[in-house]
């Protein structure tokens, strides 16, 4: 990758980690995911609300965390709402690929996700921005109540 478009990708993810959109709880109805990263800190609470045809009608968070981890989930927020529970399900098994594996041009469809790529050269911070992902995985699973998901027992993390 160039300079000028890993200092743009920076640029995004700082961004998101500064001013995260999505932030906030959803009070009524839908999922809530506590994920959370003991080795760093990273702490997500997801909130989900599932529509017609399992679509991700409304979805934000709160939390703690570093910048990679809080525009994770930002830019995870902002790419599945309206998705289908198939739609999101495969962004998520192509962001663990963008962050984990030697992808060529990988997976055009995340557009802003692919700032991520370049965390695969740091494998312990894999984790801080997988978690996210983790929760909305564990969402997609139960597509209503609480639970609980850890990078310690997630086995897409480093």
């Amino acid at each position: 990758m160039n300079s000028e478009l890993e200092d743009l990708y920076q640029e995004v993810l700082l961004d998101h980690a500064k001013h995260p959109r999505n932030f906030g709880e959803i009070n009524e109805g839908g999922v809530h995911v506590h994920g959370d990263n003991p080795s760093c800190g990273d702490e997500i609470h997801l909130h989900v609300r599932f529509g017609k045809e399992g679509r991700v009608d409304e979805l934000k968070f709160t939390g703690q965390g570093c910048a990679i981890s809080l525009a994770s989930a930002s830019l995870m927020t902002v790419k599945l709402k309206g998705k289908t529970a198939a739609e999101a399900a495969e962004f998520s098994r192509a962001f663990r690929e963008i962050v984990t594996t030697e992808v060529p041009d990988a997976a055009p469809a995340l557009g802003d996700l692919r700032v991520f790529s370049g965390v695969r050269r740091f494998p312990q911070r894999v984790k801080c921005a997988v978690l996210p992902w983790a929760a909305m995985e564990q969402a997609l699973r139960q597509t209503n109540g609480e639970a609980t998901v850890s990078t310690e027992t997630d086995s897409g993390g480093s």
